[in-house]
């Protein structure tokens, strides 16, 4: 009944948040289509700027090379020879950086010296110089960001991190079941043969250490003796009754139920990358329990199925588990220490990228990612993400969300 409650109560809080956000997407549109500037789009696919007769088209040209500006020029609508005029162009991003951009002439058109990194979103300031007159424009060109205020993002559950060296942890999959301890096994025998008298324990009884479970009456002087459980365990096996000979037999078998390991199967390529001592994450079927443990043993026989045996200790009491437990685990077969990282829970799709969303505020935007290893909870990146920026690790699918909705798209 609590997890119907918890869910519906979750389905409202987005419902909600998904209503203001929707309120302040629909406010913005509402405003443009009331007067807000469209603006004029240029044969090349670009921004057209003008001021009297004078107009520049501004585009981002990316087929076949890394992006770049290029800037066609008209006066009075005829195309203008690039070498007369002068184009800086002034780029300010999320969080305050600027990129300028110098242009030098190339057939009909003036092409932009620096390559325009993603994402495409900035604001633009254009600055154009011809026959002596100075024309400027300033414009927003945005894309992959969006505003949430910050009460709407904690109700939302979006967290944050800040992106940073991390010690990635490269792990392979095995399964198996866990045992009890074969060194935490007893095998009860009688010292002197003779008639079991008396068995003072059941199949499946937990018994303490020095507890009386057998009497025995000795063959050689007709005296009765009593055996003693020698650990704290359970019994396992009862292989004897009052009135049976004890034959040099197992009577009972006690094992201490609280000292398992794990035994899992691997195959030659896991093999081969694993030694005594790695650390393995084990997790009992049908629980949500993580138990460490540590190999103990790498046993030197292949089976018939190419698979050996390893031996894994647990590193803390076996608290709700129990012998024959079906486990997975995973064995940390390789560490790393990488200079730049994210959560791999971050990540998200855009067009044709990974990205994650940057923070700045009450604002986040996206950031293309060029990724390396993978470890764990962890991803390196290699590029695309400066050391130090604030990104959502948790629950990013809701700024995807938001942006989507918002229709900012790729576009220049």
């Amino acid at each position: 009944m609590s997890r119907i409650i918890a869910a519906s109560l979750i389905f409202v809080l987005f419902t909600v948040a998904g209503i203001l956000i929707s309120e302040r997407v629909q406010t913005s549109e509402i405003a443009a289509e009331e007067g807000a500037d469209v603006a004029e789009v240029g044969a090349h696919n670009g921004r057209v700027l003008r001021d009297g007769d004078f107009a520049v088209e501004l585009a981002i040209f990316e087929r076949g090379v890394p992006p770049e500006y290029r800037v066609w020029v008209t006066n009075k609508g005829k195309p203008l020879d690039p070498q007369l005029v002068d184009i800086t162009v002034q780029l300010t991003r999320l969080g305050g950086k600027k990129e300028r951009v110098g242009f030098e002439p190339d057939q009909d058109f003036l092409r932009g010296n620096t390559v325009i990194r993603e994402p495409h979103s900035f604001v633009v300031m254009l600055e154009a110089r011809y026959q002596g007159k100075k024309y400027q424009w300033e414009y927003e060109s945005f894309e992959g960001r969006t505003r949430i205020e910050p009460e709407i993002a904690e109700s939302m559950g979006i967290t944050t991190a800040v992106a940073g060296p991390a010690i990635l942890r490269e792990t392979t999959k095995v399964y198996g079941r866990l045992v009890v301890d074969p060194v935490r096994i007893r095998e009860v025998r009688a010292r002197f043969d003779g008639t079991v008298d008396s068995v003072r324990v059941e199949l499946g009884e937990r018994v303490s250490r020095g507890q009386p479970i057998i009497g025995i009456n000795s063959n050689e002087n007709l005296k009765t003796y009593t055996i003693n459980s020698p650990i704290e365990g359970v019994v396992l096996e009862r292989n004897a009754n009052p009135g049976e000979q004890t034959d040099g037999r197992n009577l009972i078998v006690i094992a201490d139920d609280g000292a398992l390991l794990a035994e899992l199967e691997v195959f030659p390529a896991t093999r081969s990358r694993i030694q005594r001592g790695d650390t393995v994450w084990l997790r009992p079927r049908g629980t949500e329990k993580i138990v460490e443990g540590v190999i103990r043993q790498i046993d030197p026989v292949i089976r018939p199925n190419q698979s050996s045996t390893i031996r894994v200790s647990l590193q803390a009491p076996a608290e709700g588990l129990a012998s024959g437990m079906f486990v997975a685990g995973n064995i940390q077969v390789a560490e790393y220490q990488v200079a730049l990282a994210v959560k791999r829970s971050a990540l998200q799709s855009y067009r044709d990228f990974t990205v994650v969303y940057a923070q700045v505020g009450d604002q986040y935007e996206v950031r293309m990612l060029e990724l390396g290893r993978e470890g764990g909870e962890w991803v390196e990146v290699l590029g695309g993400l400066e050391p130090g920026t604030r990104y959502v690790s948790e629950n990013s699918y809701v700024i995807k969300a938001d942006i989507e909705k918002s229709g900012a798209a790729h576009h220049h």
